[in-house]
């Protein structure tokens, strides 16, 4: 299993966002590269970024920002949030990102989740993003009909590497993943699942170490990391040991 430590971007800060509301932000870091090089340096492997602007613009907004943590730091990336297109696709690959999620753009347009697939096999993402079990968008500003596993459904045979699932109604309020329907979803596609939106504790992480969670690629803290509640060495300790058992 792979702890994402999360990286939100604001007007180029690094925050963290309450119910996905652009209205209730904590700024936490003034200076995402050295946020980045905080998490390489206490041993965490992958990145996860969002350009909150972006997300609600429809296009990349925190671009100076992104760059600044691809400079600071050799951690593969995933990135999302206003990437609605093959150019924009090209031009953050190009950059050094590692993978981009596609959100918005998956639900609106999903011929153009396959062909970037094709173009850039294993370095395409989805996001969906639930508000009552329907698949949110627009910076989770709108809630489309569709339920998480129809979604997912659509991209069954189209080459996406992962499917990074949020549950919005527990984002950035500390009660604990909804273990239950991220389940339901990895159980419903044979894509890669990652959990995200409310882990709160070390109990979240041992959670997601029990044998249903190995289902999971992984999962994404935020908050957690940032004020505390998480310790990111115990919860890194943890996963190595885990991964350490010869049946693991």
């Amino acid at each position: 299993m792979i702890l994402f430590p999360a990286i939100d971007l604001k007007d180029g800060q690094c925050v963290r966002l309450k119910l996905g509301d652009m209205e209730q932000v904590t700024v936490f870091n003034d200076s995402p590269g050295a946020q980045a090089k905080s998490f390489e340096d206490q041993g965490f492997e992958f990145l996860h970024l969002v350009d909150l602007n972006g997300a609600f613009a429809g296009r990349p907004v925190n671009g100076q920002a992104v760059e600044e943590i691809l400079g600071a730091t050799k951690l593969p990336t995933q990135l999302g949030g206003g990437i609605r297109d093959i150019e924009t696709i090209e031009m953050w690959l190009d950059k050094g990102i590692t993978r981009v999620i596609l959100g918005t753009i998956a639900v609106r347009d999903p011929e153009l989740v396959r062909q970037a697939c094709k173009k850039f096999p294993g370095r395409i993402a989805v996001g969906i993003d639930a508000k009552g079990g329907k698949v949110a968008v627009e910076g989770w500003a709108e809630t489309s009909e569709l339920t998480i596993i129809d979604m997912a459904a659509k991209f069954e045979d189209a080459g996406v590497t992962t499917i990074i699932y949020t549950d919005v109604d527990r984002d950035g309020i500390l009660t604990g993943l909804n273990i239950d329907s991220t389940l339901e979803l990895a159980r419903s596609t044979s894509i890669p699942v990652i959990a995200s939106g409310g882990l709160a504790s070390i109990d979240d992480i041992k959670r997601l170490l029990e044998p249903d969670c190995a289902i999971f690629e992984g999962a994404i803290s935020g908050r957690a990391l940032y004020d505390g509640r998480l310790d990111a060495t115990e919860a890194l300790d943890l996963i190595a040991k885990a991964k350490a058992k010869p049946n693991a």
